[in-house]
């Protein structure tokens, strides 16, 4: 895929009569109206992204993007990069922790390695890689153009696989030593934050390694906003909503894993299946698919808030709710996973509640605010 080809992009809107139907059916269950709140938005938004009425997401996967990053050499992490490859042999092995929650909530677990660095091909892993891992973003920006579009078009393809092997709806994941650092860098360079606002501990950091960790991504910013506002300059729009800025800005600063993520998102977009994204990192891509191809966003539900502050920022920006409070830093896709057996439910009842005709209670009504 070209840089042009990425820009002209159309997405569809998602079938707002199919979400007003589904809607009016929730009402004519036999409960208060919208008492099951945002559990009742999310059944008509997943009907309104696939197109049907006729929900179904019981075929369903998490894909986990797998990658490192170069900014790990300025000691952002207390973990090294050796960590993003053994983890990566759990998801191949099916012991990882979101593989263990897949198997619970019936969600397939597809792990892809888009740039770990190493040259091992390892069994269980589906081989995606655009390179050995992304450039120290302090030294030069962290992938090339080139890079990047590869790494998008990977995302959307694995979207358009997944379809055709009949899944109905997808969650994100990601696994990657310093990838908080990556997508609060990006966070903070699209909605012009300082990172001392929305930096957290990632994995785990002591006070003055968290301290460090917002000095590099302060760093980072200072040295691109130059590059930034050229982009800004070449498509004549502002840096928070040019699609040549939020390009770049995810050329310089961000990881193989966000690129990939984003074309996860665009993919779901364009192929008309339901994301779920997970925590910081799925959102931040989503933020940046959002940006680059207006309208993806209908096509998303988030699962958690998250122990990363900028996560609920992101998810405030993209109109999105969340629908578990359970002050997560885990990673993985988990966080995603975890959202289905919730949906599970509400969708059963959907399906089977009792309607005010067969209890003969009188209906609630609405009454427009």
């Amino acid at each position: 895929m070209t840089k042009q080809e990425l820009f002209e992009l159309k997405i569809d809107p998602v079938d707002d009569a199919i979400y007003q139907s589904v809607k009016e059916n929730w009402d004519a269950h036999s409960k208060p109206i919208d008492g099951f709140g945002d559990f009742e938005d999310a059944i008509c938004r997943i009907a309104a992204a696939s197109g049907t009425k006729e929900l179904e997401i019981s075929r369903r996967a998490a894909v986990i993007m797998i990658a490192d990053n170069g900014i790990v050499e300025e000691g952002i992490s207390q973990s090294s990069k050796e960590i993003t490859r053994s983890v990566a042999k759990n998801l191949g092995d099916g012991i990882s922790t979101v593989s263990v929650l897949g198997a619970s909530a019936k969600v397939d677990i597809v792990p892809v390695d888009i740039g770990m660095d190493c040259e091992e091909r390892i069994l269980g892993v589906q081989d995606r890689k655009v390179r050995c891992g992304t450039r120290n973003f302090l030294k030069e920006p962290a992938m090339t153009e080139e890079e990047v579009l590869l790494a998008i078009s990977h995302g959307i393809d694995l979207v358009k696989n997944l379809r055709e092997q009949r899944y109905t709806i997808l969650a994100t994941g990601e696994m990657g030593i310093g990838n908080t650092t990556t997508s609060t860098a990006l966070l903070c360079a699209i909605l012009g934050l300082d990172p001392k606002d929305v930096t957290g501990r990632g994995a785990g950091l002591s006070d003055a390694g968290l301290l460090h960790k917002q000095e590099v991504i302060q760093k980072g910013l200072s040295r691109y906003a130059s590059v930034l506002e050229a982009a800004s300059t070449l498509d004549g729009s502002h840096v928070d909503g040019g699609r040549e800025v939020i390009l770049q800005m995810l050329r310089c600063l961000g990881g193989l894993d966000i690129a990939g993520l984003v074309g996860i998102c665009i993919g779901g977009a364009i192929y008309h299946v339901p994301i779920v994204l997970d925590g910081l990192i799925s959102s931040v891509s989503a933020l940046v698919a959002e940006r680059i191809c207006p309208g993806v966003k209908d096509y998303m539900l988030a699962s958690h808030k998250g122990r990363e502050g900028g996560n609920a920022l992101v998810l405030e920006e993209l109109g999105l709710p969340y629908y578990i409070h359970g002050d997560m830093a885990l990673g993985e896709g988990t966080g995603a996973v975890l959202l289905f057996s919730l949906l599970d439910t509400i969708l059963y009842y959907y399906k089977h509640g009792s309607s005010f005709t067969k209890t003969r209670i009188e209906a609630y009504k609405r009454f427009e605010s």
